[in-house]
């Protein structure tokens, strides 16, 4: 996965930097995220950044923020915006930074594109202090095991093949004149639990999030399952 996108990272911040196209993002998933993020404290970390997007909104919100990412031109297009995001060029499964050296860690729509995502959480756990916090955000695992037979608000949605077999999970946009790979891996829920588990970290909040009320015919069957899953865990102090 790490390949497949740094293929797409132009393409990806050209999607991402367009107004107005990722609209599950602006209007779905970063509103319900913001009721997860602890008040900014010494030190955010943005896991694999990107191209920069989130840390510029978590830097506005106060942040002190520092990206990881394994892409290099994604890390490239991050340190070279207009509103730069500090980032370091490094695999989220070894991360150069000290034990303890942040109090938030923020993955956000990342752990399904990184192949191996139990040890980036590991990591994560590490370089977090004492009562620091993980906030996630992945697409809901049920989302990736299936799909609507039809774009009717009243539409089955179907599981093709299986929901608790960890399996490769591209998907492509081709809308709106950006064509864009997803490179990612569904996973059951059980996989990032035990990730977390075995990172030493405690569950605080979870978020099964859906498309808000006023979404358009087409997008309401998106009212009985979930787009998106979040949580919130903290390291013991």
């Amino acid at each position: 996965m790490r390949q497949g996108w740094e293929a797409e990272a132009r393409n990806w911040a050209s999607f991402a930097r367009t107004p107005g196209l990722d609209h599950s993002h602006q209007e779905v998933n970063w509103p319900a995220f913001l009721s997860l993020l602890p008040a900014p404290g010494r030190r955010t970390l943005d896991l694999a950044c990107g191209e920069g997007r989130l840390g510029r909104q978590l830097a506005a919100l106060g942040h002190r923020v520092v990206g990881i990412d394994a892409s290099p031109t994604m890390v490239r297009l991050a340190v070279s915006h207009l509103e730069p995001e500090r980032a370091v060029l490094a695999d989220a499964a070894e991360m150069p930074f000290r034990d303890g050296e942040f109090d938030l860690v923020v993955a956000y729509m990342c752990l399904h594109d990184i192949d191996g995502m139990a040890e980036a959480v590991h990591e994560a756990a590490r370089v977090l202090e004492p009562s620091g916090r993980l906030c996630l955000a992945i697409p809901h695992p049920v989302n990736t095991a299936g799909d609507f037979a039809g774009r009717d608000p009243a539409a089955p949605f179907v599981i093709s093949g299986s929901y608790l077999d960890e399996h490769a999970a591209p998907w492509v946009r081709d809308k709106d004149g950006f064509r864009l790979t997803f490179h990612s891996e569904h996973r059951p829920l059980e996989s990032y639990a035990r990730a977390l588990e075995a990172a030493g970290l405690l569950t605080e909040a979870i978020r099964e999030v859906r498309v808000p009320g006023r979404a358009a015919p087409s997008d309401r069957r998106w009212r009985r399952i979930p787009l998106f899953f979040q949580l919130r865990a903290v390291k013991p102090g």
